[in-house]
């Protein structure tokens, strides 16, 4: 997949647990992982800001493109 998502390098950062974040979100743990593990088919705004305000950081933080041929 061409997008990455960085959820576990900025939970680690942040020094916060998954669940914990999950918590915050008010998704299950199950699809916090689907998430982090890039098997989301996609992802709404309004949890990628909440993800961006529980973690303190940018959309880009977040959010990486790697190009593959």
């Amino acid at each position: 997949m061409a997008i990455v998502i960085n959820i576990d390098v900025m939970l680690a950062k942040r020094k916060m647990q998954s669940k914990e974040l999950a918590e915050i979100l008010d998704i299950t743990p199950a699809n916090l992982s689907i998430l982090k593990t890039g098997k989301a088919k996609g992802l709404r705004f309004d949890t990628l800001e909440a993800i961006c305000k529980a973690l303190g950081c940018q959309p880009g933080d977040i959010l990486e493109y790697v190009a593959t041929e």
